[in-house]
């Protein structure tokens, strides 16, 4: 995690140089002393940043530095809270002063200073403490004149940490074993040992597994040779015969002199001895060790010796410190076993590779079509249905591409291989029963091609070449050459794809160059091939299907249930193969299946006659197993690593998931029962190491939320916002600029689903909840960085407590004593989940920025609201939301100068204070509701009737005159206009045009015009909610209130940038746009008292449409068929969520479905408000991509619901039907 402490590092540097290159053009703020210290400040700052960008990973994890790297991070931070404080000074306050100083006793003056005089004594000691890091670093060494390495005196190490690291990881990574396992393997030929810190241990090692009886026995020629400098062939073998007569007379005569072997090699002459060495080494089983294996020359000349090993023979090699001789003498791609850990810097490894059982021409394999039947059956997939279906689709579009190329990528664990493994085998088993009813197949040939590293085209031609060739789902790549045709497999392999229908699988790819490579020689756009890349990376994704970017498919986590299943699933079976083997767990690194394979029909016949049951897990049970699953992420990698390692304990299963839950991390990272887990740490390693730093501390403060817990994407970047990790740029805003990390670290599985969300693939997220084993990941490693601090319930307080960010959790006591002992003077953000106290608020929290009671409970009183507003003058983001016994904001809101965001939705807030007025940084407000909080307070003269109508009805607020002095507002809403005064606000609205969100409501015949009229130059505008006035609602449906006709200006509003538009309380008809005005238009909520065909029609042409919600007041048919001259055309060709509703529960609406009606239709939300209304459903059939029916705020709709499950009983996806409460408004 050093680099993620750098990255940490560097975006606080770079945000606190841009902070002070801001402060020194502001001259009149700032004295001459001040703006000096800020020169010289930002000139080492400077510095200080150049030193972090080339910080590399050798560098950073040098203790001395990295020390240094958090002394810069803090001095950073302090500099930056410096700043602000002058920056942002009310200049007219400092001058009032100055006048009163001059007034009244000198003394008086120095004893009160001005809040300027303080910043420049602050500023005076910030200068000298940045002279003190400069001068460590020269003390210390720490940068070189190059800039490349730090001058540390280190002991040289046999094998660089980088080169070590690849080289493991490059292979597939197994468990600890021992050598004399590999040995016991049929299918090894060559094993390499070799030790990251030399050779200690390694003869040992080698010499226990030589002697082994076992070994002994199997092996009946056995010799140990030490090569030497320049490598002499005649004596070479020489020394071999001698260790050949030696151990096979040992074995037959007892012990036998070395003298007594010189006379047998004597009494043979130069051919016999020759002759027999290779009688020896092709026919019998012969064990060779090679110590002191020093390049790749002489293995070259050794093998040339060994011309066929079909006779079961192993070699050992022994490679002197050369990590690089140790992998390519046993070939790629390789597997790595761990054989002993002397020390952190001294392990030793195992490197070999199993041949397959073509290669040996044992016997014939069986073809792919049972080798693909085989897997489906012993891996059938667990919550990827919608995967597979989107991934079938994804492949016949490739073929009939112009560039027959299809990525899908994901991070390490997620489960791509194992998908798309499903895929390549289905199809596999489609073409193979259409080949037998003597149709046309959708593919000729298949292959699968791991990707091994260091890349090389030939080699990887060869593997492709050999998969082709082999009857199994995936060939081997030693297999000599000449069984599979050519000697150029390049040529060979091209010679294949161009004419032929092949599906190929590409895993591993991990650059674009590689690809490059591949796509040169091979790739043919004529041909009618679906090649699918398998990758890590995004951009490797995306490169490989160059321009066209539309068949790149991100694989994510499983969703809770589906993980829950698969965990179980896993157990079960391992615990199935554990009773047929009982023995199984007894040691080994072999998994239990493959253990149990090995049994004989017998003994597991025998073993199934103890009709051995498996324990059923209770409900105490579930909810330890379900929280130790969430810590998973939804990766399927770790969970079945989990449900395997338990099933082992099926006696004490419990015991060991507390344990593991009690310290997840630490087991998962250093138990070697999950050293398969390797590769997932190492790719996360990695990502952290190279990922953009402005990312780095948005991952960091994701831990600030619980598990599980469901977070707005809108709060999530906003906050990032205040923090300062998502800032303007020449290029883009800092809105844009979090919504493009938050998609990023949402395509990377960092940020997930959540199960309260519904959104359907490529849907922007509303809701979603931080990766559980991401979470745990950053949480082991956060308070080494001392930047987030929990309080709950098992957490240990000490004088240390303190960081940047403070979470108060809802199971902590409420500790008061213990609370103000903390140290807050650093503090940044505060968020508090459950019980809300007053004394979580101090005045110590000078430097906060952010205070967020959105998860909070209890009662925030007036006082606290005066206390938040006089103490916490740096608050940038302030969230209220939920907190419905707030009734006023304070008149003292101006005192929060820097402010940007204020949330006050869902609170009893009916008018915004006079004062906000002046908060000049503002850039969001949130306000209203969807629903009249209980405790609201009796109407006010000056309160629109709006805001006291039905529950469900938007209501807005009144915001006080001058609002348009808020000019940097790019978010407002919901305002009630005629509450507001229409002329007053409306002008103020004109001042408005950065706004790209605006809700409002009360709008009427009367202020309509004006209101259009007023944003039509407002070209940056987003979204858009609008509701209309009614002033008759008694009954559950719409009354005429002559309001209708008031949209028509609407006609001409700036469209062009619209994406999201709510239309509430229409009655007839939508407005008459153009066709072309829309076509952004993807989200549109409805709510009117009919939809006519002619709003049918006109809104099944909108060419971006993907989000649909129509409520509809009036019993009538609502039909979404479109019919032009007599034949129903295509329509709503993008909506994949649709949401309908009836105006009350009297109401009956049958709703109809065309034959060419929303085919891309995943998600059908039906709103049962008010008990169960009278649904009809017809034409449920023509929608092939339907996947789940929602029915909302649904306590009384099981008849509607079975009514349904009956309809959808033949649907080729079998959809699901579920019950579900409302979640809240966003």
């Amino acid at each position: 995690m050093a680099e993620l402490a750098v990255g940490l590092a560097k975006s606080v540097v770079e945000g606190t140089l841009s902070k002070a290159q801001a402060a020194i053009a502001e001259e009149a703020k700032l004295r001459d002393n001040a703006q000096r210290d800020l020169v010289f400040i930002t000139g080492e700052f400077q510095m200080m940043q150049s030193f972090l960008k080339v910080a590399n990973t050798e560098r950073v994890e040098n203790p001395v530095v990295m020390t240094w790297v958090r002394q810069i991070r803090e001095l950073a931070y302090d500099v930056e809270d410096c700043i602000e404080f002058v920056v942002h000074l009310d200049k007219k306050s400092n001058w009032w002063w100055r006048m009163i100083c001059r007034c009244i006793s000198t003394s008086l003056c120095i004893s009160m200073s001005l809040p300027l005089d303080e910043a420049v004594d602050e500023l005076e000691q910030l200068k000298a403490r940045v002279e003190d890091v400069s001068t460590r670093n020269a003390r210390y060494s720490l940068i070189s004149d190059t800039g490349s390495k730090p001058v540390v005196v280190q002991q040289q190490q046999p094998a660089p940490a980088t080169a070590v690291s690849m080289l493991i990881n490059t292979g597939k990574r197994q468990q600890q074993g021992d050598l004399s396992q590999l040995l016991a393997d049929d299918k090894i030929r060559v094993i390499s040992v070799w030790g990251t810190g030399g050779d200690l241990g390694v003869t040992s090692i080698i010499w226990k597994a030589y002697n082994d009886q076992e070994t002994r026995q199997k092996f009946t020629c056995r010799a140990w040779v030490k090569l030497m400098h320049p490598f002499d062939p005649d004596v070479f073998v020489r020394c071999l015969m001698v260790q050949f007569y030696a151990n096979a007379c040992k074995e037959q005569e007892g012990e036998l002199i070395g003298v007594d072997v010189l006379k047998r090699m004597s009494e043979a002459n130069q051919s016999n001895y020759l002759d027999e060495f290779v009688w020896r080494v092709t026919t019998e089983r012969c064990l060779v060790v090679l110590e002191g294996l020093s390049s790749m020359t002489d293995w070259d000349a050794i093998t040339k010796f060994f011309p066929s090993r079909k006779n079961r023979s192993c070699i050992i090699v022994s490679s002197q410190q050369q990590s690089e001789v140790a992998s390519l003498s046993v070939g790629l791609p390789y597997q790595v076993l761990e054989l002993n850990q002397f020390s952190v810097d001294h392990t030793i490894y195992a490197f070999y590779k199993q041949t397959s059982q073509g290669e040996e021409g044992a016997q014939t394999t069986t073809d792919k079509r049972k080798e693909a039947q085989d897997w489906m059956t012993k891996h059938a997939l667990i919550g990827r249905d919608s995967e597979m279906i989107h991934l079938r689709q994804y492949t016949s579009k490739a073929r009939f591409d112009g560039f027959h190329v299809m990525s899908v990528w994901g991070i390490a664990g997620v489960g791509k291989s194992a998908i798309l493994k499903c895929l390549f085998c289905d199809t596999i088993l489609r073409d193979s029963k259409l080949h037998e009813q003597h149709r046309r197949t959708q593919f000729e040939k298949y292959a699968w091609v791991d990707v091994s590293y260091p890349f090389n085209l030939r080699d990887f031609s060869r593997s492709l070449l050999l998969n082709f060739h082999s009857h199994k789902l995936q060939g081997h790549t030693d297999c000599d050459i000449d069984t599979v045709g050519s000697n150029n497999p390049i040529v060979e392999c091209r010679g294949i794809l161009e004419p032929g229908k092949c599906l190929v699988v590409i895993d591993g790819l991990q650059s674009v160059k590689e690809w490059d490579m591949i796509q040169a020689e091979l790739v043919s756009r004529s041909s009618k091939n679906c090649i699918i890349i398998i990758t890590t990376e995004a951009g490797v994704a995306r490169c490989c299907r160059g321009n066209k970017g539309e068949l790149v498919f991100n694989v994510k986590g499983l969703q809770a249930d589906a993980a829950f299943e698969l965990f179980k699933t896993e157990n079960a079976q391992e615990q199935q193969v554990l009773c047929l083997c009982p023995a199984a767990a007894a040691g080994g690194s072999h998994s239990l299946k493959e253990l149990a394979a090995a049994q004989t029909p017998a003994q597991r016949r025998r073993a199934q006659r103890r009709n051995y049951e498996l324990p059923p897990i209770t409900d105490n049970e579930t909810a330890e197993l379900e929280e130790l699953i969430s810590k998973c992420g939804g990766l399927p990698k770790v969970i079945v690593d989990i449900a395997r390692s338990l099933a082992t304990k099926s006696a004490g299963r419990m015991e060991g998931a507390r344990s593991i839950n009690g310290k997840f991390m630490d087991h998962l990272e250093n138990n070697r029962v999950f050293n398969t887990l390797h590769g997932l740490f190492t790719w996360m390693h990695n990502y952290f190491r190279t990922c953009p730093d402005s990312l780095k501390p948005c991952i960091f403060y994701l831990s600030i939320f619980p598990r599980e817990h469901v977070v707005r994407r809108r709060r999530l970047v906003r906050r990032w916002i205040a923090e300062g990790y998502s800032r303007d740029n020449d290029e883009e805003s800092a809105e844009h600029n979090g919504e493009k990390q938050f998609s990023e670290l949402l395509d990377l599985s960092i940020v997930q689903q959540s199960q309260e969300n519904t959104s359907v693939a490529d849907m922007r997220m509303v809701l979603c909840q931080v990766n559980g084993f991401i979470r745990e990941y950053i949480v082991k490693r956060r308070m080494e960085e001392n930047l987030v601090f929990e309080l709950g319930y098992n957490c240990t307080l000490t004088t240390q407590r303190s960081g940047r960010h403070l979470v108060i959790l809802k199971d902590w006591e409420r500790d008061s004593i213990v609370f103000k002992s903390i140290d807050f003077s650093r503090l940044r953000s505060l968020t508090v989940f459950g019980s809300w106290k007053p004394f979580f608020i101090s005045e110590s929290m000078k430097l906060l920025r952010v205070l967020d009671l959105e998860d909070a409970s209890g009662s925030v009183e007036h006082q606290d609201l005066e206390n938040m507003v006089k103490w916490l003058r740096r608050l940038k983001f302030l969230s209220l939301r939920g907190r419905c016994e707030i009734h006023h904001l304070p008149s003292s809101l101006h005192h929060l100068r820097q402010l940007q965001s204020l949330d006050v939705r869902h609170t009893s807030i009916v008018t915004l204070p006079e004062s906000i007025i002046k908060l000049e940084k503002l850039q969001y407000i949130r306000a209203g509701t969807t629903d009249v909080p209980v405790s609201a307070p009796p109407p006010r003269p000056h309160i629109s009737s709006s805001w006291f109508c039905k529950p469900g009805v938007l209501v807005g607020v009144k915001v006080p005159r001058g609002i348009g002095n808020l000019t940097a507002l790019h978010t407002l809403g919901v305002v009630d206009v005629a509450a507001s005064g229409s002329k007053t606000f409306v002008k103020d609205l004109k001042k408005l045009t950065q706004l790209r969100k605006l809700g409002v409501c009360g709008i009427n015949k009367k202020n309509s015009k004006d209101f259009f009229s007023a944003i039509k130059d407002h070209v940056h505008l987003e979204s858009l909610t609008v509701r209309i006035n009614e002033n008759n609602n008694q009954g559950c449906c719409f009354k005429k209130d002559h309001n209708q006709g008031c949209l028509e200006d609407m006609i001409s509003l700036p469209c062009k940038n619209l994406k999201s538009l709510k239309l509430h309380g229409l009655e007839e008809s939508l407005p008459k746009w153009r066709s072309n005005q829309l076509r952004k238009l993807s989200k549109l909520d409805l709510e009117m008292d009919t939809l006519t065909g002619t709003d049918v029609k006109f809104l099944g042409e909108l060419p971006q449409l993907s989000i649909l919600r129509v409520k509809q007041h009036q019993d009538r048919e609502l039909s979404f068929r479109v019919v032009v001259n007599n034949e129903e055309d295509d329509s709503y060709r993008n909506v994949k969520v649709l949401q309908i509703a009836c105006g009350c529960s009297s109401s009956n609406l049958h709703v109809t479905f065309g034959s060419s009606t929303m085919e891309k239709l995943e998600l059908l939300k039906v709103d049962c408000c008010g008990g169960s209304p009278s649904y009809q459903f017809s034409g449920l059939e023509n929608l092939g991509e339907l996947k789940q029916v929602l029915l909302l705020n649904s306590s009384n709709a099981e008849t509607l619901k079975l009514k349904l499950q009956t309809q959808l009983t033949k649907h080729p996806n079998k959809p699901v039907v579920k019950l579900e409460e409302p979640r809240p408004s966003s």
